[in-house]
């Protein structure tokens, strides 16, 4: 579900690595691999079961059931060996034309692609069989030419488990994931990248620092926070806070659960009922779900009063939760998550006050990216012009809403390229792409013009001429998901996050048992001037005690003994290995505070 007021795009669930969401460059390169994997695979298990072979954003994969057989992941060099053997014969994909009872005869041993044709015969689709050397596919096509001289530098990646069509009703298939790219170099690029990414996989971060927990008893896909994880959460969340609170922003508060005719006026009950978590009352027979989203019950808010002109902009924040029934198979993490809160926020407002309104929310959208700096771009989100039954509203507002977001980022000259058949249902997108280090590209912030939902509310207010009018809806988020922004900074700082943010920002190192008072009184004189820190009292050696804090990415090891306390100072150690040496206690405090007061990326001034 890619909804108003912060996004949830959907992240790949094989691994850490996104390739930019524009690039489709490698399509038909990996679709072609995919059905290279399914040819050798073929030859090494001649019972497979062969079903479906996409190109996805990092790579490709191809569905297989075995049967009683299993695959691991130590047969990929195996079956990767038998790829290219299987290529150096492979000259062209000659497409096939077929009837669907022909088809059916070529497949009529695989219940899944019967399946598929009868689909595409109900559909009165075309259905092609691709052919390369002796291997053949039911295939729609997009393949590359010459397979046997563009088709080299390719790797298979990971095998995990995939119900047939993603559905938990049907049977658990074995899923091989792959990457293929047009040249070594590129190919090597992104398995170094790969790598690197999977060092810092946040899961792994989140259980070494103590951040966040999952547990089989809460259920899949709600994360539990320990105190630390809740501190980073709430830091990232209050610096949104200010900067709205500035710009006049005003907090509501909506409950987690509606009634459905809520979301049947606004749309999302017949688009997105099922990915709604329904609600069962003891007294009541209502339909009632968790809420997905904010902006619906923002509309209730609006409508509790009359409204006048001068009132107007109304600008309404939320960092309710909000709940998604996500399939399990598609859970990662903080990635995708069944519960998430976001910085909501939806301004209701007259049609001169647009313009304004939306600069303020790229104005606090670039803050905040300086913040952690992200570079970025935005991508306008619009609609696929080949299916207008996706889309609810008048046609015309929604050709003057989208002219009017490709106008403001003209006017501000905002990187930004086109995607259309990303649009909201109800409204176009002005969503922007961070760049995190690694080089790797996310959704974060949105904004969107919505003409749409106000309507179907009937949400109005009098203007100056006494008349009423349909005030413009817009929907606005920055970090977006909370939990999936603490993901995408875990990841991108390696779990070394910025002092500001880091749960533990100095630890205390006792060089023996008796300096621990002295180190306690500079403790406390440090939590004074606001410095979370801790003492390390335990029986180890400094060493091991500063290779721990290391570890936990504690940005300050503070080490006390004789001569620190005799010139009421400690010694500096960084993270990052660099030892300062000693400062007094006052001066050292204030340098720290500096730093988390301007919310600095830097270790020290």
């Amino acid at each position: 579900m890619n909804e108003a007021g912060g996004s949830t795009p959907s992240p790949p669930t094989t691994s850490v690595i996104i390739i930019p969401v524009n690039d489709n460059k490698f399509e038909a390169l990996r679709h072609s691999a995919a059905h290279l994997l399914a040819a050798a695979v073929e030859e090494l298990y001649p019972s497979v079961k062969k079903t479906i072979g996409p190109a996805i954003e990092e790579g490709f994969y191809y569905d297989f059931d075995f049967g009683n057989e299993k695959i691991s992941e130590s047969d990929l060099p195996k079956i990767e060996k038998k790829m290219q053997e299987v290529v150096s014969s492979w000259k062209e994909f000659e497409e096939i034309p077929v009837t669907a009872q022909e088809a059916k005869k070529e497949f009529k041993e695989n219940p899944y692609k019967i399946e598929l044709i009868e689909e595409l015969a109900k559909n009165k689709e075309k259905i092609t069989i691709y052919q390369s050397g002796a291997f053949r596919d039911l295939c729609r096509g997009g393949h590359i030419e010459n397979p046997a001289k563009n088709l080299k530098f390719f790797k298979l990646l990971s095998v995990a488990g995939a119900y047939w069509r993603g559905s938990e009703k049907n049977k658990m298939l074995t899923r091989i994931y792959g990457t293929a790219f047009p040249t070594k170099k590129e190919l090597d690029d992104y398995l170094t990248m790969r790598q690197e990414a999977q060092k810092r996989d946040h899961r792994k971060l989140g259980k070494e620092l103590d951040l966040f927990t999952f547990s089989e008893l809460v259920g899949p896909g709600f994360p539990l926070y320990t105190t630390k994880g809740a501190l980073v959460r709430r830091l990232i969340g209050e610096q949104v806070e200010e900067l709205q609170k500035e710009q006049g922003y005003e907090a509501v508060w909506t409950p987690q659960v509606a009634r459905a005719e809520l979301f049947k006026t606004s749309g999302h009950y017949d688009k997105f009922k099922g990915d709604m978590f329904r609600v069962v009352s003891n007294y009541s027979d209502e339909e009632l779900f968790l809420k997905p989203m904010n902006c619906p019950q923002h509309t209730q808010i609006y409508a509790s009063r009359t409204r006048s002109y001068r009132e107007l902009p109304l600008r309404f924040t939320d960092f309710a939760m909000l709940y998604r029934d996500e399939k399990p198979g598609e859970l990662l993490g903080l990635a995708r998550v069944r519960a998430f809160s976001q910085d909501d926020c939806h301004v209701f407002c007259r049609e001169d006050q647009v313009e304004g309104e939306i600069e303020k929310m790229l104005l606090m959208t670039k803050e905040i990216m300086k913040t952690y700096d992200l570079k970025y771009r935005y991508r306008l989100s619009t609609r696929d012009p080949k299916t207008p039954e996706k889309y609810l509203g008048d046609p015309k507002l929604w050709d003057k809403a989208e002219k009017w977001a490709e106008q403001i980022m003209t006017k501000h000259r905002i990187e930004h390229f086109d995607a259309p058949g990303e649009a909201a249902f109800y409204a176009p997108k002005m969503d922007l792409l961070a760049t995190d280090s690694l080089g790797r590209e996310w959704q974060l912030s949105t904004v969107q013009i919505d003409y749409v939902m106000p309507a179907r509310f009937g949400l109005v207010y009098t203007d100056k001429d006494g008349k009423e009018k349909t005030p413009v809806m817009l929907h606005r988020a920055i970090v977006g998901s909370l939990e999936r922004f603490m993901m995408i900074l875990l990841e991108s700082f390696g779990g070394a996050l910025p002092v500001w943010l880091s749960p533990v920002q100095a630890m205390l190192i006792p060089i023996s048992e008796k300096f621990q008072k002295y180190a306690q009184n500079v403790e406390e004189e440090l939590k004074k001037e606001g410095i979370r820190v801790e003492i390390d009292g335990r029986a180890q050696t400094m060493g091991a005690k500063i290779r721990d804090a290391q570890l936990q990415k504690v940005p300050y090891m503070l080490i006390v003994g004789e001569k620190e306390e005799k010139s009421k100072a400690v010694a500096v150690r960084l993270r990052d290995g660099k030892d300062l040496g000693p400062l007094k206690v006052v001066e050292a405090a204030a340098k720290m505070r500096k730093i988390v007061g301007e919310r600095s990326l830097k270790l020290w001034p």
